[in-house]
């Protein structure tokens, strides 16, 4: 029978590491009085990152929206970006932040990441970029993406706020197209409780990414361009580098839990998990599921279910961000253009995972959802 939980479960839950393992880190800080500006911390979690990650570059951010916005800044994207409508509203906000218009295209139905077949069709003269989300940490098809984008001279900057440690069949999804934008907020797989990066293969680009991050300032007296202050705090940074001993372990239970939800709904009609193709490497970051007609109840009646029993998912995402008022006016927006990312919004629910959830939680959650079948 399915119990009422005690506590709330919520959706996901931040990682924390060891109290007592910090405090050396605060220590430090302390004593030098070095707080921010790119501090001993701040360099020690960029090399880290590198490393861990196998990617040549990394700018650090106070948050990935910050990041986004510095991004597109640094590859003087203009006019048109072609992007999804399947995702977190801060996608999409980076883009009108920066002036530029979003051309929203369809999903693929079984990755919900944008279909690479739908972005010709959406191509104009004003196109200037395209915007694709690894959503859940799928990786996109990255292939048939860049063939799109070098065919019409377009840039290609990758949504990656899921997609930590992610490898697809060429490697770490991070190296693919022009930037990669890492979110590192407290719900994140790894987490710096707030934070963001970019990816860079360049050097030269990581060098204008960091002035941009910092005012625009090249040198103490030089301001090259409009920059911002985007730079990630020595706390940030220290938290990220304790976080970097146990990241691998959180992976690991998350990927039980994944494996657990997989196992226990396989069983139920109308109950669709998202299936891993492509993926060399996951990190297991969220765990939706599709409630179709098969399912007796509705997506929403199901979440007011779980949410009676003290369970809280989330309808990750819904609704679309193509509907809300700053972007339905667009002709992308359009309902008739985006029938699969409109379906999926209304069939999505986001099931908690996070490394301290118990296993047995997991049956528990399995049994609401079994019990009204």
């Amino acid at each position: 029978m399915p119990k009422h939980s005690v506590t709330p479960i919520y959706v996901t839950r931040p990682e924390l590491p060891p109290l007592d393992e910090f405090i050396p880190y605060l220590e430090k800080m302390w004593d030098s009085r070095i707080l921010t500006n790119c501090g001993p911390f701040h360099q020690q979690l960029e090399t880290a990152l590198c490393q861990y990650l196998g990617v040549p570059n990394i700018s650090l951010f106070a948050n990935a929206t910050i990041a986004l916005l510095a991004a597109f800044k640094a590859l003087h994207i203009e006019g048109e970006v072609i992007t999804t409508p399947y995702s977190f509203v801060a996608t999409s906000h980076a883009l009108l932040w920066n002036g530029l218009t979003p051309v929203f295209t369809d999903v693929d139905p079984v990755t919900l990441n944008l279909d690479p077949d739908k972005i010709e069709a959406a191509i104009t003269e004003k196109t200037s970029a395209i915007l694709p989300v690894h959503c859940y940490g799928h990786p996109c098809d990255v292939e048939k993406i860049q063939k799109i984008a070098d065919k019409y001279k377009l840039k290609v900057i990758y949504d990656a706020a899921h997609a930590f440690g992610v490898a697809g069949d060429h490697g770490s999804v991070l190296n693919e197209g022009d930037l990669s934008v890492l979110s590192f907020h407290a719900t994140k797989v790894f987490n710096t409780f707030e934070g963001g990066a970019i990816i860079s293969a360049d050097p030269a680009m990581k060098h204008l990414i960091d002035d941009l991050k910092n005012f625009g300032f090249e040198d103490e007296v030089s301001v090259i361009a409009t920059g911002i202050n985007g730079k990630m705090s020595e706390m940030n940074a220290a938290l990220g580098l304790l976080q970097l001993k146990y990241v691998d372990q959180a992976v690991v239970k998350r990927g039980q839990i994944d494996a657990r939800y997989r196992e226990k709904l396989s069983s139920i009609k109308g109950v669709r998990c998202l299936d891993r193709n492509g993926q060399q490497r996951s990190n297991y970051s969220y765990f939706p599921v599709l409630i179709d007609a098969h399912f007796p109840l509705s997506r929403d009646a199901l979440y007011l279910k779980l949410k009676s029993f003290n369970i809280h998912p989330r309808r990750y995402f819904y609704p679309l961000i193509s509907e809300f008022e700053m972007y339905s006016k667009l002709a992308s927006a359009d309902k008739a253009g985006l029938p699969i990312a409109h379906h999926a919004s209304e069939m999505v629910l986001c099931l908690p995972i996070y490394p301290d959830l118990s296993l047995s939680d997991v049956d528990n959650i399995v049994d609401i959802i079994a019990d009204v079948t």
